[in-house]
């Protein structure tokens, strides 16, 4: 069912139609083996490829459609430190864990910088995140969160007051802000297809069409499709909520543990650089602090990238582009006159407590789920921690792997109605304040 609704929304995407993607990988047909095969073609299963063949590995790479078809290929492409589920880290783990969480998000900061950098991928890169608050309230709660972080986690932000919010952006929502000069933004797609070049280039066997229908659990895992398979040493899995979609649940254990969450993003026709300019100060990227927000961002020809609408029930909104219009205007009501000529939109895996969820599932088989929509900078950090666990250093993903995560209630008939009931007492919330 996921897959008939991404594709339909796949049609408008601005990031399939800025790119030129290279002719296909081929199908897996018949059997081979590899020290590691890799469910997933997405920024984790890529940087695990990459960081393992920097190790000696030899690598195969399953992908059930194309490289970054699923969330890495269609998200708002904002790059931010740190991760949605702070509090869940917080309350579990010790304080020098949870701080060196944390400081694992900002390398992957650098992390992405260093790939940028080092493999040539032109990927619109731009510095620049604004945290913006709609009304006093949340503004409170953002300026003690702001100053939460520099204590514990010594990470400095630039706090912003309302009477200085109109000198950062055009609009009149907005009441005061956070700005991170270290986080940022770029085009999703443009990175992850630099991503799989770069793999491709270090040896990765890149097999696309090739959707897993069952992993086989040995001290050497069979890891099959319908068409081919891989005898392997280890398995990481980073699927996430595709991976009981093409046949036999791959991993039935973790796959309660997440749910997928429908985002949808718009863009504008190009309205010229100085109007570009002028709407977001730094051209930024930018989302609220609402729990149902909105994000947003310039595009390198000059667009406004409106993401919003997310959707609990998997089902994709009805009249999405007149409502996803509506939500852009109430921003930036300046923008009545510009078309838009794309909407599309995807599922990301969120956890109950937003999050990540790595771990093991079999010794030899790994997993890496759950990045709650702040998995740019993350994904790669979590292909970099299983490649050291596999190379025999554990402690880094061991600190993940201690995070506990619950399934969501209600079963597999029940759970989705749940949550989405949920949401809307949060939209309720957001609305009031």
């Amino acid at each position: 069912m996921l897959l008939k609704r991404e594709a339909a929304l796949t049609a408008k995407s601005w990031y399939e139609a800025s790119v030129r993607r290279p002719p296909a990988s081929p199908r897996i047909e018949g059997r081979i083996d590899a020290d590691v095969c890799i469910v997933g073609g997405g920024y984790a299963g890529l940087s695990a490829a990459l960081e393992l063949r920097s190790r000696g590995y030899s690598v195969a790479l399953l992908e059930a459609q194309r490289i970054g078809w699923g969330a890495s290929g269609r998200n708002g492409g904002q790059v931010i430190a740190g991760y949605v589920g702070e509090d869940a880290v917080e309350s579990q783990l010790p304080v020098a864990d949870a701080r060196h969480a944390w400081d694992v998000s900002v390398e992957g900061l650098r992390l992405l910088h260093q790939r940028i950098a080092d493999h040539a991928i032109d990927c619109d890169y731009v510095p620049g995140y604004l945290m913006l608050a709609t009304g006093p309230r949340k503004a409170t709660a953002l300026h003690k969160w702001v100053n939460r972080v520099a204590d514990l986690y010594d990470y400095s932000l630039h706090w912003i007051t309302h009477p200085e919010i109109g000198r950062w952006i055009a609009s009149e929502r907005f009441h005061a802000g956070a700005y991170d000069g270290n986080s940022g933004h770029l085009h999703p797609l443009k990175y992850c297809l630099g991503l799989a070049r770069a793999a491709t280039k270090a040896g990765v066997r890149i097999f696309e069409s090739s959707p897993v229908v069952d992993v086989e659990r040995h001290r050497k895992p069979v890891v099959k499709t319908r068409a081919g398979s891989v005898q392997c040493r280890f398995v990481v899995l980073a699927g996430n909520v595709y991976l009981g979609q093409y046949g036999k649940t791959v991993a039935p254990e973790i796959g309660p543990r997440i749910m997928p969450v429908g985002t949808y993003i718009v863009a504008t026709e190009p309205m010229g650089k100085e109007r570009a300019d002028a709407l977001i100060h730094h051209r930024a990227a930018v989302s609220d602090t609402n729990f149902v927000l909105d994000y947003f961002r310039p595009s390198a020809d000059h667009r406004l990238l409106f993401g919003a609408g997310e959707s609990y029930s998997a089902a994709t909104p009805r009249k999405l582009e007149a409502g996803m219009r509506r939500r852009m205007l109430a921003v930036f009501p300046q923008l009545a006159d510009l078309e838009i000529p794309y909407v599309w939109g995807g599922f990301v895996d969120i956890t109950m407590n937003r999050a990540p969820d790595f771990g093991r599932v079999h010794p030899n088989i790994y997993y890496l789920q759950g990045f709650s929509g702040h998995g740019l900078a993350l994904t790669g950090m979590a292909g970099k921690l299983v490649a050291e666990t596999i190379a025999g250093q554990a402690e880094r993903f061991d600190v993940f792997s201690r995070i506990r995560h619950m399934p969501f209630p209600g079963g597999a008939l029940m759970r989705t109605p749940a949550l989405a009931l949920g949401m809307l007492y949060y939209r309720m919330r957001d609305l009031l304040d």
